[in-house]
């Protein structure tokens, strides 16, 4: 007589690790900097902050939240500004969170903190830099004169931002596109970098640029299309290229003369594919990786790097976090959380 046998239970796939390694003297470059860094990957959905234990061992620490995106940094360090997938987060002093706006799922992209602590921010899906407002998801402060109308399109993919003066001075599209989704037919050299104040285009040609920057005098930015980290020319009105980066490179911070460039593994769907970094790499025989670039702005060289593997495989922002050794974020679903008490005796 024939028996049948229960189906064996199928094996459970095997959990991705996260596997973190630096260059040699990373932990050495950090102390003499006197700083530590942060950085966010919206793909596996966490903030880590790289500083030193005692002893000069790196120290890694990471909290978990839906799309962790934009990261803003205050003069003083004592404030971290995280745009997450509906909340725009406020931390302070040992990273505690403090306040949280509920924006929505506006794709917010970069972050920053003017004086009056209230957030901007790059808000990607209606194409526009936005504030905060009270009893409002956003108040649009300004668009690009081509955008027609505010609508939830992501028509030019508006990702980057850098202020001047505490407000926004320039932003980073990858294409002037009116339509919904229209900057994808364009990623190889539809990006540009526009003047905030005048609206006009400073810099055409570009391949998906993000996050712009400005560092002793100059707008830099990252040509991530290219792999490129770089500067604008204003006298030649173009992009000068100063390093390769090995991997699609968005994130960028400054201590000093180095720059801190992210990486990130190209995605498999179009968005990633066909973009100028595929010949790049394949001239110089390199595989794209995740992780972090410290880039000597004055000769190009990669001084230090930390590589990442498993299951972080893109990020979105770094920051910079000086005169901070080892710092650490408290979260919303820890029993310390209740214990964290300040009082305003002004």
């Amino acid at each position: 007589m024939a028996t049948s046998a229960s189906p064996e239970p199928a094996a459970a796939a095997p959990e991705e690790k996260f596997a973190l390694t630096s260059s040699r003297h990373f932990p050495d470059w950090l102390a003499r900097m006197g700083a530590s860094l942060a950085f966010t990957t919206y793909q596996a959905g966490k903030v880590f902050l790289i500083g030193l234990k005692p002893g000069g061992r790196l120290a890694v620490f990471e909290r978990t939240f839906a799309r962790c995106m934009g990261l803003g940094i205050s003069p003083d360090a004592r404030t971290l500004m995280l745009a997450t997938q509906y909340q725009l987060l406020r931390y302070d002093a040992v990273f505690s969170p403090h306040v949280a706006w509920i924006t929505g799922d506006v794709d917010a992209h970069d972050v920053a903190i003017p004086p009056d602590g209230r957030p901007v921010f790059v808000n990607t899906l209606f194409s526009c830099i936005a504030t905060v407002s009270d009893g409002y998801s956003f108040k649009p402060l300004w668009r690009p004169p081509f955008i027609s109308k505010l609508a939830p399109e992501d028509r030019c993919h508006l990702n980057g931002m850098a202020m001047e003066d505490g407000k926004p001075r320039y932003v980073t599209l990858v294409a002037d596109s009116d339509v919904a989704d229209g900057w994808r037919d364009r990623r190889a050299d539809g990006g540009m970098v526009m003047d905030v104040t005048t609206g006009e285009p400073l810099l055409r040609g570009l391949s998906m640029p993000h996050s712009p920057r400005l560092h002793d005098g100059r707008l830099w930015l990252l040509n991530s299309g290219a792999g490129e980290l770089g500067f604008l020319d204003r006298d030649a009105k173009k992009f000068e290229a100063v390093a390769f980066c090995p991997g699609y490179a968005r994130g960028l911070a400054f201590i000093g003369s180095y720059a801190i460039v992210g990486l990130s593994l190209a995605r498999e769907n179009r968005t990633f594919q066909g973009l100028p970094l595929d010949g790049a790499l394949a001239a110089r025989g390199a595989e794209p990786r995740c992780g972090l670039l410290v880039i000597d702005t004055k000769s190009g060289d990669t001084v230090e790097w930390l590589r990442i593997e498993g299951v972080v495989r893109e990020l979105f922002d770094v920051a910079a976090l000086p005169r901070v050794r080892n710092p650490a974020a408290i979260g919303f679903v820890t029993d310390e959380i209740q214990r964290v008490i300040s009082i305003d005796e002004t």
